[in-house]
C-alpha cells in the first residue's frame, strides 16, 4: 500500500509539474525562452567551417572566465525532491590551440537545486598539474591527467577523472579543487573515466589502461574509499579501453583495436589509431579478482566508447553496448555511427561463447541506466541522439529506450537545440523512476539551459528549463551529489 500510495503520489506532482510548465508556455514565457520565434536565426544546417578544428567551433569551443551566478532564470516547475548539485565535466583548454576535443583542460559546471528552486551556477577548471603550468597540451603520465572527462560521486568524495592518470577531488560546496586522489599513496597506476559502484556493496570497481606495461589494472575500492586491491590484467598491448562493465559476479573488459601509436600525432593531433589486425576480444574475470583467472573470446572489431548496463542472465552475460564499425581510423573519430547493440557471453563452458544482436538502429550514445540496479537486469535506458553530420558531431534530443518492447520515447528539441548526456536521478521506488538532468544548447540565441525531464515520459518534454549565465561548452559526463551526502 505504502508503494501504491508513493507511486500516486509522484504520478500526480509529474502531471502537475508539466500542467504547470504547459501553462507557463500559454501564459507567454520569457523572452530567452522565445529565442527561436526570432527572424534572425541561424541556418537549421550547422556549418562548419573546414579550415577550423570543428571541436574548436561552435559550442565546442571554449569559455575562459569563471563565474558564480544566484540570479537564474527558471520556466516550468523544478521538482522539488530534487535537492542536490548537478555537475558536469568537459574538455575546456585555456587557449583554443588543442590539437583534439579531448586533449583540453577540464571545466566543470555546476548547477545547485533545492526547494524548487535553482540557488546558483558555477563553473571551475579542475586545477591538475597540466592546468596550473598552463600546459596547453601535453601527454598523460604517471598521476598527470587532464581530468576532464567523468565525475564520480563515491564515499563522500567528489571526484573528476580522465582518460588516464590520477583523479583529482573537488568540494561539491563550490567546485573548488582539493587536489590529486591517490587513495592514501596506495595507487600506482590510473584511473579510469568510467569507474563502476556496485549498488549492493558500494564498492567502487576501477580500471587503468597504459602506455607500457602494465597495460591493463583493476582495482577495488571499499564503501568508505579505502583501496583494497590492484592487480595487472594480462592485455595483449596499449588500447584506448575507455569503459568496461561489471555485474553483481563479473568484471568485464573489452580489448579493441584503437592502439597507442604516438607517430600519428602529428598527423591527427591525437596519439591513438585504428588497427584491425590488432583484433578485438572481451574478458571476463571474478568481480574483485582474481585477475588469473580472467577467460577472453574474440570478436569482430569494432570501437565502444560506453555501455548501457551488464548483468547475468544464468550462465549467460549480456552487456548493451553503443557500438561502432570503427573508430580513429583517419584525421577525426571516424564514423559517427553508434548503434545499440547487444553482446551476450556464454560463461558455461570450458570457453566462453559470443553473440551480438541490434537492439536499435538509431544513432544513439552517452548511455545512462538507473544506477540503483547498475550490474543487475534493468528495462530502460537513456540515450543522447545524434544527428547525421558528415564534419562534426550533432546531438540532438534525449531517448528512453524499452528493453522489454523495444519501444523508444524521444523528446526531439528544435534543429538548433543540442543535447547533452541525460542524467538520471531517482525520484521513486521502481525502476527508472525519476529525473532526467542534461544541458541543452540554443544556437539561435547561444544559450545553454538545464533541462528537466520526467525519465518516465521523455516525450512529453521539459518539465522545467533553467537558463545558464553563459553558454556551457559541449563536455561529456555528469553526476549528481544529494545534500543528504
Amino acid at each position: 500500500m505504502t508503494h501504491f500510495l508513493l507511486n500516486s503520489l509522484l504520478m500526480q506532482r509529474r502531471a502537475f509539474l508539466r500542467a504547470t510548465s504547459a501553462a507557463a508556455a500559454a501564459a507567454g514565457a520569457p523572452s530567452f525562452l522565445l529565442s527561436g520565434c526570432g527572424t534572425n536565426l541561424p541556418k537549421a544546417d550547422l556549418v562548419v567551417d573546414p579550415n577550423i578544428p570543428w571541436w574548436r567551433q561552435h559550442n565546442f569551443g571554449p569559455v575562459f572566465d569563471e563565474l558564480d551566478e544566484t540570479d537564474l532564470k527558471v520556466r516550468g516547475a523544478i521538482p522539488p525532491e530534487l535537492n542536490g548539485v548537478y555537475v558536469r565535466n568537459g574538455s575546456n583548454p585555456q587557449a583554443s590551440d588543442n590539437t583534439h576535443w579531448f586533449l583540453g583542460d577540464g571545466m566543470v559546471h555546476g548547477v545547485r537545486l533545492g526547494g524548487g528552486e535553482a540557488k546558483w551556477y558555477r563553473n571551475r577548471y579542475v586545477r591538475t598539474t597540466f592546468h596550473e603550468d598552463g600546459i596547453g597540451f601535453g601527454v598523460p603520465q604517471g598521476p598527470n591527467t587532464y581530468a576532464n572527462v567523468s565525475l564520480v560521486y563515491h564515499a563522500d568524495r567528489l571526484l573528476a577523472s580522465g582518460e588516464v592518470g590520477f583523479p583529482y577531488e573537488l568540494n561539491p560546496s563550490d567546485l573548488s579543487t582539493v587536489g590529486v586522489r591517490d587513495f592514501a599513496g596506495e595507487l600506482n597506476n590510473y584511473f579510469t573515466a568510467h569507474p563502476a559502484i556496485d549498488p549492493a556493496t558500494g564498492f567502487m570497481h576501477f580500471f587503468g589502461y597504459g602506455f607500457g606495461p602494465p597495460f591493463l589494472t583493476y582495482c577495488v575500492a571499499d564503501d568508505q574509499g579505502t583501496l583494497l586491491s590492484c592487480e595487472a590484467v594480462a592485455a595483449r598491448g596499449a588500447t584506448m579501453m575507455h569503459s568496461f562493465a561489471i555485474t553483481d559476479r563479473d568484471a568485464i573488459f573489452w580489448e579493441l583495436p584503437v592502439v597507442f601509436d604516438l607517430s600519428v600525432l602529428s598527423e591527427t593531433g591525437w596519439m591513438f589509431r585504428w588497427d584491425a589486425d590488432f583484433g578485438a576480444r572481451i574478458g571476463v574475470m571474478p568481480l574483485g579478482g582474481p585477475a588469473s583467472e580472467i577467460r577472453w573470446v574474440e570478436i569482430e572489431p569494432c570501437y565502444v566508447f560506453h555501455h548501457l548496463n551488464a548483468f547475468r542472465v544464468g550462465d549467460d552475460i549480456v552487456v548493451d553496448v553503443c557500438r561502432y564499425d570503427e573508430m580513429m581510423n583517419g584525421e577525426r573519430f571516424g564514423a559517427i555511427d553508434p548503434q545499440l547493440r547487444r553482446w551476450t557471453i556464454g560463461t558455461a563452458g570450458e570457453e566462453l561463447t559470443f553473440s551480438e544482436s541490434t537492439l536499435s538502429e538509431r544513432n544513439i550514445e552517452f548511455p545512462y541506466s538507473d544506477r540503483r540496479n547498475f550490474g543487475r537486469a534493468t528495462r530502460y535506458g537513456w540515450f543522447t541522439s545524434l544527428r547525421d553530420h558528415p564534419e562534426t558531431l550533432d546531438p540532438a534530443g534525449v531517448v528512453r529506450y524499452d528493453s522489454q518492447t523495444g519501444m523508444i520515447d524521444e523528446w526531439e528539441p528544435s534543429p538548433y537545440r543540442q543535447s547533452g548526456e541525460p542524467l538520471f536521478v531517482p525520484a521513486g521506488d521502481g525502476e527508472g523512476d525519476g529525473w532526467l538532468l542534461t544541458f541543452v544548447y540554443d544556437r539561435s540565441a547561444d544559450a545553454t539551459d538545464l533541462v528537466i525531464l520526467d525519465a518516465t515520459a521523455v516525450g512529453g518534454g521539459p518539465v522545467a528549463e533553467v537558463r545558464m549565465p553563459r553558454r556551457v561548452p559541449h563536455g561529456f559526463h555528469g553526476t549528481w551529489v544529494p545534500d543528504q551526502a
